[in-house]
């Protein structure tokens, strides 16, 4: 970080229940809230555009005209990077100001194009996509919609005011992914999540002090009357009670320590200013990929290589063809 202090922003809202572009135009409308707030930093939660699959929690996984059906609208509404809506992700960024961390389900148009990956986006402030995650290991339904990502998105980014890592959801629960990012000198780590609750709370104050890192910690705040009834599930699959998901957004501090949050049954913003020097100065009691690290003892090997579906073998030294 350059010294500077600066704010973030923790987003804690619904999507427009598969609706990319009303999902996206709201974000926007987000974005530009927060930054008027002062927000350099604003984030999102997980798979955000154009919902998260919340269907998996609740719909039998033997429903398979139910799951199909779902699948097809949400692969319809996903998102292509780069595509329209990145670009206006991006545009909106740049208006503000502001670094823009946003999940979406993204298409695998490298490939068949009807795959799913939950990815982490994150843009800087002039509007530039500078990474896109997908996690590692979608957990347990989240597997009926989404695929595995690979480690050549597992990156910290430095956006010259901070380095910013990311994990997507329970890849938090992952050791080794954790300690990767903060040997690569992560200083603000993003953990958009469906999660909730204190277990989820107490882990996000584990990495902040662990890695010694602030973690923004942001998740969906969804009622049940955000699912429309028009969708034949919801009355069979939804439980009752107003809210599906009530949040439980935060930002916690280097030491562990709640700056803002757990937000709860609430769609609001979450503002917690950073000051870089509390950072670096509790570092020097624990350091956990520096001075308290044992590379004697364990070492940690991390493969970044993309491991695409498809690789086209150059023929140009080939024989040709005989007439």
């Amino acid at each position: 970080m350059d010294g500077a202090r600066f704010r973030v922003a923790a987003v804690q809202t619904a999507p427009v229940f598969l609706r990319r572009e009303a999902t996206v135009e709201k974000a926007c409308e987000r974005i530009r809230e927060a930054a008027e707030a002062g927000a350099r930093l604003v984030v999102f939660p997980e798979a955000f555009v154009p919902t998260y699959p919340l269907w998996v929690w609740h719909v039998p996984a033997g429903d398979s005209a139910t799951l199909r059906a779902l699948y097809a609208e949400l692969l319809d509404q996903a998102v292509t990077v780069p595509g329209p809506a990145t670009e206006r992700l991006g545009a909106a960024a740049r208006a503000a100001g502001a670094a823009v961390a946003i999940g979406v389900n993204e298409r695998n148009v490298e490939a068949s194009g009807t795959s799913l990956y939950n990815t982490l986006l994150l843009f800087d402030e002039r509007g530039v996509l500078r990474g896109r995650h997908r996690k590692l290991v979608p957990t347990a339904g989240e597997r009926l919609v989404h695929a595995q990502g690979d480690g050549s998105t597992l990156a910290v980014h430095d956006l010259g005011w901070a380095r910013v890592s990311g994990l997507v959801c329970w890849e938090n629960y992952m050791p080794l992914a954790r300690y990767a990012l903060y040997a690569w000198g992560a200083e603000l780590h993003l953990a958009p999540t469906w999660d909730r609750g204190e277990p989820w709370l107490s882990t996000l104050r584990h990495i902040a002090k662990e890695g010694r890192v602030y973690v923004v910690g942001c998740c969906c705040a969804v009622r049940r009357d955000d699912v429309p009834d028009s969708e034949p599930w919801k009355a069979r699959s939804l439980p009752p009670g107003e809210w599906v998901n009530p949040g439980g957004s935060a930002i916690v501090d280097p030491d562990g320590k709640l700056l803002a949050g757990p937000a709860y049954e609430t769609e609001t913003i979450l503002y917690a200013d950073v000051d870089p020097r509390v950072v670096r100065g509790p570092r020097f009691q624990l350091d956990v990929a520096g001075h308290y690290a044992r590379p004697d003892v364990f070492e940690l090997r991390v493969r970044r290589r993309a491991r695409p579906l498809v690789e086209v073998v150059a023929v140009d030294d080939e024989a040709p063809a005989a007439d």
